[in-house]
């Protein structure tokens, strides 16, 4: 009895720093959320209020109403994040299915180079892609947000680690049926799949949605402009319109957190199929 006692209040007190872990990171948030609500004076103003004196929706009507390339920037983040999301999930997927069942030349070279690439900061690459881009005409362009993108190291990692654990008999018994090997892959390997794919569409997307080092370094029209660098725009020399900021972040925020809650669900699935052997 002492020891079931002793292990609820270690379960109580593991929730309750639990719960206090969860507000502290809300906290900022929440306050974005209400500074979105409050005039520019009463952001400045440095009065300790965390909930609006004077609620208003002038922040949200200035960005879809007065702001005449708001819109674009959703458009242009919507387009780059989706497009580099399917992408990624099919070119993932299909090399991380060649690398665990597949027999080929170089397959182990090809492996150990994808492991290489994962210690690679993302920084160091920059320069060479934009010098890269500004050589073919990609420069300001979709194409040179999504193309550069279209594959990432880890997820193929991710991806041949969950086709290694995954069952050969469905395999064979698709293959004496007369499937192909593009047609196991399609037909029988990537609904299976769905836990796996649906990590990693989460992950990519947000963290397309919210690049801002790329688009920084080769977008300059403000037309193709995604959100996190059409944000910095309301950010001046002299002045800085953090209620537009605050609002814009909100509208920012929304499709991350949607995608996020509806495929949370698949997070503990696809971390026990892909954390087996190699």
């Amino acid at each position: 009895m002492t020891g079931i006692s002793r292990f609820s209040w270690l379960k109580l007190l593991l929730y309750f720093l639990l719960s206090v872990y969860a507000l502290i990171t809300l906290i900022p948030f929440l306050w974005a959320l209400s500074a979105s609500f409050k005039p520019l004076s009463e952001i400045v103003s440095g009065e300790p209020n965390f909930l609006p004196r004077n609620f208003t929706l002038a922040n949200y009507q200035q960005l879809f109403q007065q702001e005449p390339l708001f819109l674009r920037w959703l458009f242009n983040s919507v387009i780059i994040a989706v497009s580099v999301t399917v992408l990624n999930l099919l070119f993932n997927s299909m090399a991380g299915y060649a690398l665990a069942r597949l027999r080929f030349a170089g397959k182990r070279f090809w492996f150990f180079l994808i492991l290489a690439v994962l210690a690679v900061p993302a920084q160091i690459t920059l320069i060479p892609t934009f010098l890269i881009l500004k050589a073919i005409g990609w420069l300001n362009s979709y194409q040179g947000m999504i193309v550069p993108s279209m594959v990432n190291a880890t997820f193929i990692f991710m991806m041949r680690q969950f086709f290694v654990n995954f069952p050969r008999e469905l395999e064979e018994a698709a293959q004496l049926d007369g499937l192909n090997t593009f047609g196991i892959f399609r037909h029988i390997v990537l609904p299976l799949a769905k836990p796996a794919l649906a990590a990693q569409a989460v992950f990519i997307f947000m963290g397309s949605w919210n690049n801002f080092l790329l688009p920084v370094v080769i977008l300059f029209e403000p037309e193709m402009f995604t959100l996190p660098l059409g944000l910095n725009t309301f950010k001046g020399q002299y002045i800085s319109y953090w209620n537009y900021i605050m609002a814009a972040s909100m509208v920012f925020t929304l499709p991350a957190l949607g995608i996020y809650a509806f495929f949370n669900r698949y997070f503990i699935q696809s971390v026990t199929f892909t954390g087996g052997k190699g």
